[in-house]
């Protein structure tokens, strides 16, 4: 019984959960939609939402003093990787702020939302090992 027992081990160490959470998210940030399995979705979707809170709240605070702003981006830059690469249309590597990308873009979007920035798709199961497949994918990006 796992009575009172919180948290997905998703068959991994600490260390290994903790990184995949991380790249995760960053990739939930830079993407604004991932598609992965069921359980990660639900695991990581919290925490996604906190980053998002952190920013809006680092912005909303910064107005007055520019200094929690400093401080919430570095908060968000202890919990996050700095830089993500990807493939931009043309085939070529872009690397993308993550931090940047959080505060900048994604964060004023949320400003006038309470919470529930993220949406959960089931998409059914995946061929290979009949596994629960998700798209997790930030809300309002649908016009």
């Amino acid at each position: 019984m796992r009575h009172r027992v919180h948290g997905r081990r998703l068959n991994r160490d600490a260390a290994h959960r903790k990184a995949l959470r991380k790249n995760l998210i960053a990739d939930l940030i830079c993407h604004e939609k991932i598609v992965t399995t069921e359980a990660k979705a639900r695991t990581i979707r919290p925490a996604a939402e906190k980053m998002i809170t952190l920013a809006k709240r680092g912005l909303a605070n910064g107005k007055n003093n520019p200094a929690l702003e400093v401080h919430a981006r570095r908060l968000a830059a202890a919990r996050l990787p700095r830089y993500r690469t990807i493939k931009n249309e043309s085939g070529k590597d872009e690397q993308i702020d993550v931090i940047k990308k959080l505060f900048n873009e994604v964060a004023p979007r949320f400003t006038d939302r309470p919470g529930g920035y993220t949406r959960m798709v089931k998409i059914g199961k995946r061929p290979g090992d009949n596994a629960d497949m998700a798209v997790l994918m930030f809300v309002g990006g649908e016009e």
